[in-house]
């Protein structure tokens, strides 16, 4: 039996016509304003041929048009393929021909890359105020959304080989953001900081609980660690998406007791954190809530309950309520609390499989479970731990070592801005960890003296056995480390 409810947008400004949906650079929509606006850009798209079942790309950047965009897509029943805006044009025009999107739609701002993709892409490229200026057409918007159907797809980012389009349910932005709110709460006047992009799952997973809330989204063009702060303390945020590099910097910046009680908590995803990044939350009284995620799980899968912040520091908490974890060996076996593995989960935020790959997508599921290829294991109480991603695990004279360790040492020295680790192959042991670091400007220490530092903190073969100082280091739109570029310019230095 179909699982249907009513069109999310439409019935939020039912319910909640005049409530703040969305705030953007000193603008304010209401939920009426932007059932409007959206209905207005759905009849634009269905002038240029779109309806249910047809799929467009979008190439856009954090714009309350944007928001318009990506609402009247789901209005139609398009499928929206949400590319990231930091590709380059070969990369894009892999993910447009692989998910074989009718029309590419994009900010001016990306010109560049859609000139080169135009001469390739055999199908309409639109530029949005062509759109906005374009004739439009009765649109046939959706008054119910099977919770089965594809709305979304995202590309993941591809740190090995090609990367693969993860189709994204009604059902599945529907579950994350209901398990999202029986574990944080809701409260009145809930605001959600969105400085991370919109096109990556952390971003467009706001936009969702914005809708099925009924919360206000004060939208950033991108992240300046003053700004953001500055917003917090003076439009009553309570609620901020954040990797760690981001919350690295405010941190930096923040004063112990600066955080308004209004504040309620950062949600950090993006992997595991620095132990002493967390210590020094607290101390700031920085409220922080380590969670665990994936674009194939439209978001946060698991998070730390407010309750064991300090007890538990450094988990991701418990799998939310109505999704499981667990974790098997290399054999399949499910292992006992306390043992290192692969960790897998089940639940209905997880991605039904990836677009036209079903070897990979019946390699990743198993009666349900969804294999992460993440490592972790879960403590004697049933909190998960995670360590690091199995392809990024370097094996040294047969001892596991896990780079988000070493980098967590690393990134608690006082002069360390940024730190990554891979694996450098070494004649005797196999592989050995080596170093890239971004130390502060004004900094004068030396690869000895972090040698040194990681000697009195880690184990012998932990230590990293070279250490190369660097301007910055690689990232995507989403702040990840890029290792498989740090393997390349390991392997470009040592040849």
């Amino acid at each position: 039996m179909k699982q249907i409810v009513p069109n999310w947008l439409k019935k939020r400004a039912e319910l909640t016509p005049n409530r703040i949906a969305v705030m953007f650079e000193g603008n304010e929509y209401t939920f009426k304003q932007v059932f409007e606006s959206a209905a207005r850009v759905a009849a634009q798209l269905t002038g240029i041929g779109l309806k249910k079942g047809s799929s467009a790309a979008v190439l856009i950047s954090n714009h309350v048009d944007s928001v318009m965009i990506l609402y009247a897509l789901q209005m139609l029943g398009v499928r929206a393929v949400i590319l990231n805006n930091r590709l380059t044009s070969k990369e894009l025009l892999w993910q447009l021909e692989d998910s074989n999107a009718e029309v590419l739609l994009y900010e001016n701002a990306f010109m560049e890359k859609v000139t080169k993709i135009k001469n390739t892409y055999q199908h309409v490229v639109l530029e949005k105020e062509e759109l906005f200026k374009g004739n439009s057409a009765n649109a046939d918007l959706q008054e119910e959304y099977d919770l089965d159907d594809v709305t979304t797809i995202m590309y993941t980012s591809g740190t090995t080989g090609n990367p693969k389009g993860v189709l994204q349910t009604f059902g599945n932005h529907w579950w994350s953001a209901t398990a999202s709110a029986l574990n944080l709460g809701l409260t009145d006047g809930e605001r959600w900081l969105c400085a991370v992009p919109i096109f990556h799952i952390s971003g467009y997973s706001i936009l969702m609980r914005s809708l099925i809330y009924g919360m206000t989204v004060i939208l950033h063009h991108s992240f300046k660690e003053r700004e953001a702060i500055e917003e917090i303390i003076s439009n009553r945020v309570t609620m901020m998406s954040v990797v760690s590099t981001m919350l690295m910097k405010m941190n930096d910046i923040l004063e112990v007791g600066q955080m308004p009680e209004t504040f309620r908590g950062m949600l950090l995803g993006g992997g595991p954190a620095p132990l002493s990044l967390l210590e020094d939350c607290k101390r700031k009284s920085i409220p922080v809530y380590q969670s665990y995620g994936m674009t194939e799980t439209a978001s946060q899968f698991a998070t730390l309950a407010p309750e064991y912040g300090i007890e538990k520091l450094g988990s991701a908490g418990k799998a939310l309520f109505p999704n499981q974890i667990k974790i098997i060996d290399e054999g399949g076996n499910e292992l006992t609390n306390g043992s290192e593995g692969e960790i897998l989960v089940k639940g209905p935020n997880v991605t039904p499989g990836y677009l036209n790959r079903e070897q990979e997508t019946n390699n990743t599921m198993n009666n349900g479970w969804f294999h992460t290829g993440d490592i972790g294991y879960l403590d004697k109480d049933g909190f998960l731990y995670v360590l690091d991603r199995r392809s990024d695990l370097i094996i040294s004279g047969g001892e596991n070592i896990y780079p988000a360790e070493i980098e967590s040492v690393l990134l608690s020295h006082e002069d360390v801005v940024d730190a990554g680790i891979v694996g450098m192959e070494h004649p005797n042991w196999g592989q050995v960890p080596a170093a890239f670091v971004v130390k502060k400007k004004v900094a004068t220490i030396s690869e000895n003296d972090l040698e040194n530092y990681c000697r009195e903190r880690l184990a012998k073969y932990k230590v990293p056995k070279s250490i190369r100082f660097v301007e910055e280091l690689p990232r995507n739109a989403a702040k990840k480390l890029l290792r498989k570029e740090l393997r390349e310019w390991l392997k470009r230095e040592l040849t």
